[in-house]
């Protein structure tokens, strides 16, 4: 049974950091590109970023709402997918999710191209 669990959301006032740890178990993790979504309240659920499953190599959002405040890494020996956010802003509000992606040649940006998911974590920025 393939598992992924979020950590390491909360409240946090704007201008702090949070590091949110998504540790997978039940699938072969090093086979597995991982992705990064958000939900704010009352909208959609948005691609934050990815990480393919070899060399590391990440994506983010195109918008500039995430590019040079959030990082994403990976531990293959530990089966953890990391998102380093800092300069957090109210406007980060948002259930972040990890989700698991084995198909290679799929748009990492898309959501329905996951094959697992998270139960999400909250993060909630404080002006």
């Amino acid at each position: 049974q393939v598992q992924l669990v979020e950590s390491g959301g909360g409240l946090v006032q704007a201008g702090a950091s949070l590091r949110l740890s998504c540790a997978a178990s039940g699938l072969t993790f090093s086979l597995y590109a991982m992705g990064w979504f958000r939900q704010p309240p009352g909208k959609e659920r948005e691609f934050v970023g990815s990480i393919d499953r070899s060399v590391g190599n990440t994506r983010y959002a195109d918008s500039d709402s995430v590019k040079g405040r959030f990082t994403i890494s990976r531990d293959n020996a530990k089966s953890t997918v990391y998102l380093q956010m800092n300069s957090l802003k109210p406007e980060d509000t948002a259930v972040y999710y990890c989700a698991a992606k084995r198909t290679i040649m799929t748009d990492a940006t898309v959501f329905q191209n996951y094959d697992f998911w998270g139960q999400g974590t909250q993060v909630t920025v404080s002006s």
